[in-house]
């Protein structure tokens, strides 16, 4: 047995054509072009890929793109200023501020300045809160870009054991929430978690983002389970791989998402879906 591969380039293209389609109509409608407006502050490379491909999307999707890109010296009020003018500019629905900072910016003033209704990103606690309790207007890009590639695939999540491996408050904290709407039952798993393999071989859908290359091995994985990898890892050739033993875990599994092209190209497309629905806010 193979796993069917999930594949997030093709069902990203599908989200994209969506927004687009959407977009276009709300144009037409109100004459506003939705505008997202992007810093990033020092030089990680890895960040840089990131607000690059975030332009070319907007361009893709015929929305604004306003980019910012500031020097490692920048102060954190420097940047609260920035955030304050992007907050009263009518031409920006989204504002997005690339992770990680420099050090002496403290990365929870930083989200706690940008206007809930523009956060992009629902890092804001605001829409944390709203996540929570189920009633929300934006999801994280990444969680949501899973539901989408498990919608793809009609895969039920109801009465499903699902297992999260990772607690960050970007991608593991709000998938656990996700899944839980869905009615899945949900265990969050992390470093400190006793006998992990036991817990990960009971779950019907499996979620890995731990940032550990290869991590979770065949042995941890039940036969024909659903297994979502949101791990970007360097190999030491240089090469994108996920926290997924990818080639053993695909020969048991029912469902697999590849790194790269898997869960990556959705966070991107379920940004654009969320700058949207900004710019819908804005006029409410």
């Amino acid at each position: 047995m193979s796993a069917k591969i999930i594949s997030g380039k093709e069902v990203s293209a599908q989200v994209k054509e969506r927004v687009k389609a959407e977009a276009d109509i709300f144009t037409a409608k109100t004459g506003i072009v939705p505008g997202l407006a992007v810093i990033i502050v020092g030089e990680d490379p890895a960040s840089q890929i990131y607000v690059r491909n975030k332009h070319k999307s907007c361009a893709e999707m015929g929305f604004k793109s306003f980019q910012y890109a500031l020097p490692e010296t920048t102060s954190e009020s420097e940047l609260l200023e920035l955030i304050d003018k992007l907050n009263n500019d009518k031409d920006v629905h989204g504002i997005l501020v690339q992770m990680p900072l420099p050090k002496g910016i403290n990365e929870n003033a930083v989200i706690n300045a940008i206007n809930p209704k523009k956060d992009v990103d629902a890092f804001h606690p605001e829409n944390v809160g709203h996540i929570m309790i189920g009633d929300y207007s934006f999801l994280p890009g990444t969680p949501a870009g899973v539901m989408e590639l498990l919608a793809s695939e009609n895969i039920d999540i109801s009465g499903k054991k699902c297992v999260v491996i990772g607690r960050s408050n970007i991608v593991g904290k709000p998938m656990a929430m996700l899944l839980l709407h869905k009615h899945g039952t949900v265990t969050i798993c992390h470093s400190r978690t006793k006998d992990l393999p036991s817990i990960t071989r009971e779950a019907d859908i499996l979620v890995a983002a731990i940032g550990k290359l290869g991590f979770v091995t065949a042995d941890m994985v039940k036969e024909g389970a659903v297994v979502i990898d949101v791990g970007i890892n360097r190999t030491p050739e240089g090469k994108v791989r996920g926290d997924v033993d990818y080639e053993a875990v695909a020969g048991k599994a029912g469902y697999i998402t590849p790194v790269p092209g898997g869960v990556g190209p959705m966070t991107i497309a379920m940004l654009m879906q969320n700058t949207l629905t900004a710019a819908k806010l804005s006029i409410e």
